[in-house]
């Protein structure tokens, strides 16, 4: 089969990348000192950064959306790169740590654990929670805001969570029970002296998943682009505002490949996600199983093997071999809209957007910045 025409987009964890966020916020220098020229200069003056994370919104869903987002497109910006792969559990992580996810080791949705195979958001292995047997501060070690206590305005009831405590730890929360309190104790917060405030809505991304593009995601975009003039009239003179996002979206609908029964009596376990999917296997079995993959689903997803993966640095330079073990052995990668079912990965509800490939539409983010004056 010939080589798709699309190439995996893989991150630029030295570039302009979500990683490098918090580190150029939160260093031992001044902000004009010590950000990057893509960082927005809105920064460079400021005497305070509040740090808005819009779960899910692409840079290319935001072009394409534009008129309904007057208050994100006045701001200024460029798109920048999440990480691999494009979900929620891993790069929150590399935002919050400043790590790239062979670092920091929460490297995806559902990831193999000493045996299981753990749902990171959830914390959870099936119905069973772990926090036990897979204590958070064990699986991530690592330190969020460089050891710094942030205050940290998001969901109350996602405050006491295993995966809070992994990515969040250390911080000062601060509870919100309706997004429009955001503004408000983002605002207090900078009034009260805080120089570094940051904020977490997952709105858009739960209204991509639920009902795909269209009439609900337009409203539900206005909604966040309404939430981020409200911080731009709420924040203290001389604060900058800065929004990102953790990744983008795919409308897969109903286009679910179930590989086949032969193929799959070739794998041991499914890790990962439907658009990045983790087929683990018996060492002797790696290339076969990578080649019968190629075969198969070759015209719809970039079939690569971990050793490829970490030879191209996928998840940064750095993977220990503890990290090493949580990957699968071959990757299944959607560059078409599609998703790849497992039994095990399934819900209430089949998802409409999904995320976790490494095409632009998932891997380029905005980071977009306001002064207020």
């Amino acid at each position: 089969m010939s080589a798709p025409a699309v190439k995996p987009i893989i991150p630029d964890y030295a570039g302009a990348n979500v990683r490098g966020i918090v580190p150029a916020l939160l260093g031992p220098s001044t902000w004009a000192d010590t950000a990057p020229a893509w960082m927005p200069d809105a920064v460079r003056a400021a005497d305070a950064v509040v740090l808005l994370v819009l779960d899910g919104l692409g840079w290319d869903q935001l072009q394409d959306h534009a008129h309904l987002a007057p208050s994100l497109m006045s701001m200024q910006g460029r798109s920048i790169h999440t990480v691999a792969p494009t979900t929620t559990a891993t790069a929150l992580s590399s935002i919050t740590t400043g790590l790239t996810p062979g670092e920091h080791g929460l490297v995806g949705y559902r990831m193999s654990l000493g045996g299981d195979v753990m749902n990171v958001l959830r914390w959870a292995v099936g119905d069973q929670q772990v926090r036990r047997s897979h204590p958070p501060r064990d699986v991530q070690s690592f330190e969020p805001f460089l050891g710094q206590r942030v205050p940290v305005v998001a969901q109350g009831e996602l405050q006491t969570s295993g995966f809070s405590e992994a990515h969040l730890r250390g911080c000062d929360p601060v509870g919100w029970r309706a997004p429009s309190s955001i503004a408000v104790e983002a605002a207090a917060q900078v009034a009260a002296g805080e120089r570094f405030v940051y904020c977490y809505y997952n709105g858009i991304d739960k209204i991509a998943h639920e009902r795909g593009f269209g009439p609900f995601y337009d409203a539900e975009l206005r909604f966040s682009d309404a939430l981020v003039a409200d911080l731009m009239n709420a924040l203290p003179a001389g604060t900058a505002l800065l929004v990102t996002a953790d990744h983008g979206q795919v409308d897969v609908g109903a286009r679910i490949v179930h590989p086949s029964r032969e193929l799959l009596e070739r794998v041991t376990m499914q890790s990962g996600e439907g658009r990045f999917r983790w087929w683990h296997c018996r060492p002797a079995d790696v290339d076969s199983l990578a080649e019968a993959a190629l075969d198969a689903h070759g015209d719809v997803a970039w079939v690569v093997t971990k050793e490829q993966m970490l030879d191209e640095a996928w998840f940064g330079q750095t993977v220990a071999p503890p990290i090493q073990r949580r990957l699968g052995d071959v990757a299944l990668c959607a560059y078409e809209p599609v998703s790849f079912h497992e039994d095990a990965d399934s819900g209430p509800f089949e998802l409409v957007c999904r995320h976790g490939s490494l095409t632009s539409a998932e891997v380029n983010v905005p980071l977009l910045g306001a002064l207020i004056d």
